[in-house]
């Protein structure tokens, strides 16, 4: 049976390799240091996951379209300012965790309306308003950090509902609507078609461009909502908020088995992907202590992956 008919037949094929990687790791995890593996201890640490798995979400439909968004961690930074500013003015939570939504909501639809209506490529799209985010956040906030939000407001990211983190919830949520979205939708095997052809889509009738504008505005949409968790994890709004995420959420993606070339890829391999990440740093940085080297374990993860891709399923272009 050659490569190609083997995937045919069996298309999890990657979710397969990496729930093997997983458990491969736990239990040499648990081997050299059984309380790792501590399920309380395992809850307690996943507060550090949540704000990049919502973003990994809206990343793996992007990239299944053949695009990518660099921004969401900037989206983030001037979230994070737009809520500590509404914050010190008015004192309100929810209007300030309102204004958030909007301004993450209406950064990405300025990626999606120049990916989709200028045609520029995303690529260069979300370079440009990564760097203008950051900087919009930084010139606005001048350096100054904005905390003391209350106990309550704090609940939200550190709280437990019977044993489970309150972002989990959450999360579970958003990933199961992005999944049944993904399969159960038209838009959604549209989404697929992009990233295969995006020229024969469009002549299948397929409305393109709006749907492009869409996944970009729910990207933005995500970076604000994952802001107000990071803000009230940390109790603290400030304009770096978010940075250095962007590979982490695309490594994520691309782990998980999405092609960066688009049409290949499912949400529940972006959870296996956040999964493994999330235990290989928890592990490194626990059993050595060193914070450069979590940043080399990511990337050897995301060239392995894109190796392993490259070797099974090789990529031809015109």
């Amino acid at each position: 049976m050659s490569i190609a008919d083997f995937m045919k037949r069996f298309p999890w094929w990657h979710e397969v390799i990496l729930g093997v990687l997983l458990a491969g790791l736990l239990s040499v995890v648990g081997v050299v240091n059984p309380q790792f593996l501590n399920l309380k201890g395992q809850l307690l640490l996943s507060r550090h996951l949540w704000e990049f798995a919502l973003l990994a979400l809206p990343m793996t439909l992007i990239i299944l379209t053949g695009g990518i968004d660099l921004s969401v961690g900037a989206s983030m930074g001037m979230c994070a300012v737009a809520f500590g500013l509404c914050h010190a003015n008015t004192g309100s939570l929810a209007l300030s965790c309102l204004v958030c939504l909007l301004i993450g909501t209406a950064g990405g639809a300025v990626n999606g309306w120049l990916v989709s209506r200028m045609n520029v490529h995303p690529l260069i799209v979300t370079l440009a308003t990564y760097a203008t985010f950051r900087g919009l956040a930084e010139g606005t906030s001048q350096g100054e950090s904005y905390s003391q939000f209350g106990d309550g407001f704090s609940q939200l990211a550190r709280g437990m509902w019977w044993g489970v983190p309150i972002p989990a919830y959450l999360f579970a949520l958003m990933a199961i609507t992005c999944a049944l979205y993904l399969s159960k939708t038209p838009s959604g095997r549209y989404i697929y078609a992009i990233g295969h052809n995006e020229l024969a889509t469009r002549f299948s009738g397929a409305n393109v461009d709006r749907l492009k504008f869409r996944l970009y505005t729910f990207s933005g949409f995500m970076a604000g909502l994952a802001t107000i968790i990071y803000v009230s994890r940390f109790d603290t709004a400030k304009a770096d908020a978010g940075t250095g995420f962007e590979l982490d959420v695309i490594t994520a993606v691309v782990v998980g088995g999405t092609s960066i070339y688009g049409g290949r890829g499912n949400i529940g391999g972006t959870v296996l992907g956040l999964l493994l990440i999330h235990e290989t740093r928890l592990f490194v940085s626990r059993q050595w202590q060193i914070e450069e080297l979590r940043s080399i374990v990511i990337g050897l993860l995301l060239i392995g992956s894109l190796l392993l891709y490259r070797v099974v399923r090789p990529v031809h272009r015109d």
